[in-house]
């Protein structure tokens, strides 16, 4: 079991949602924790809220930005230290049909849920490397596993995500570094973000979840879905259905294919 307690932890989109209630377990767990956010009210906040746990700081910054990403992350480095767990968390969803998004809507999904993790990953990388230690946990989705309407870049975004992420842990294995690479893949969760999605399979609750990537840390998986059952699920129906029998099994009898005609997403 891994032990969190005085490690350097760096959680993004750690101001609110499962971000928020991970910082708040993993100051439960002695970690020094910091906060990326775009946020800077949230993350004056969640400062506050949580000071008497532990030691916790935060930095303004938006993660689709390349520069923002590098200038932030030689702050840290030379502010508080070497990062010893990573949580890539900070995501986005427009939750349209694809003809509905803009270039901007996009380009956002794309930088915030895919791209933004490489960036970070890669500014803390190297110190992970020269010390022969630390974790990388990227939190994709489900989404990263099926297709389904209304999640068309949503899902572009998270299938990168997940094939980049375990290249990532195949490559640190490759080269015997006791850097672990663990890959969430959650269904959806109750925190706002996917507010109107109707799903006969349970949405889930943000504490529970949040709990489970943390357990998923310290015991050092490598893919993890919530629920667990997921991933089996999706993988023997695509491996042993016709596309035919898929749709009709994901669309009708799972539901998956009409969670998102009532998305609202976060209330403005």
């Amino acid at each position: 079991m891994k032990q969190l307690k005085d490690k350097i932890v760096l959680v993004t989109g750690g101001a609110s949602g499962i971000g928020k209630i991970m910082v708040r377990l993993l100051l439960e767990r002695a970690a020094k924790v910091i906060i990326w956010d775009i946020n800077e009210l949230k993350i004056a906040e969640t400062i506050l809220e949580f000071s008497n746990k532990g030691t916790i700081s935060g930095f303004t910054i938006d993660v689709s930005n390349v520069n923002q990403i590098k200038e932030t992350a030689l702050k840290v480095k030379e502010e508080i230290g070497a990062v010893d767990l990573l949580i890539n968390n900070a995501g986005i969803v427009a939750g349209k049909y694809f003809h509905e998004h803009t270039t901007l809507d996009i380009l956002k999904t794309m930088e915030i849920n895919a791209n933004a993790p490489m960036h970070i990953t890669k500014e803390f990388l190297n110190e992970m490397l020269a010390q022969n230690s630390g974790h990388i946990c990227n939190i994709a989705s489900s989404g990263g596993l099926i297709s389904n309407p209304k999640m068309s870049v949503y899902a572009a975004s998270k299938w990168s995500l997940v094939g980049w992420s375990d290249s990532l842990r195949l490559e640190m294995e490759q080269l015997k570094k006791n850097i672990n690479v663990t890959t969430i893949m959650p269904y959806f969760i109750n925190t706002g973000m996917f507010d109107g999605v109707r799903s006969k399979i349970p949405i889930l609750n943000p504490e529970v979840a949040a709990l489970t990537i943390i357990k998923a840390i310290e015991k050092n998986k490598r893919m993890v879905t919530i629920p667990g059952y997921i991933y089996r699920l999706i993988k023997l129906g695509q491996g042993f259905m016709s596309i035919n029998v898929l749709d009709w099994f994901a669309g009708n009898v799972l539901g998956i294919y009409k969670t998102m005609e009532h998305f609202t997403g976060h209330k403005k």
